[in-house]
């Protein structure tokens, strides 16, 4: 697998320098996940069939939670 070199933030980051957040790299056959507060730690990667089913179900637990 290659290394990301074209990381993005949620446009859901907030106000400031918008680094509470997680950051993605799109490396073509599978997503990349880090925490944008400490890059340089672990990195989760998904194939990316199964990122788009992974936030789904975020966002459905995110609205159960009654957030």
């Amino acid at each position: 697998m290659t290394t990301p070199c074209a990381w993005r933030k949620s446009s859901y980051s907030g106000g400031g320098e918008g680094n509470a957040c997680v950051e993605i790299a799109d490396l073509h056959t599978h997503i990349a996940v880090r925490d944008s507060k400490a890059p340089a730690r672990a990195t989760l990667t998904f194939p990316s069939a199964a990122f788009a089913p992974f936030l789904h179900a975020l966002k459905n637990d995110h609205v159960h939670l009654g957030r």
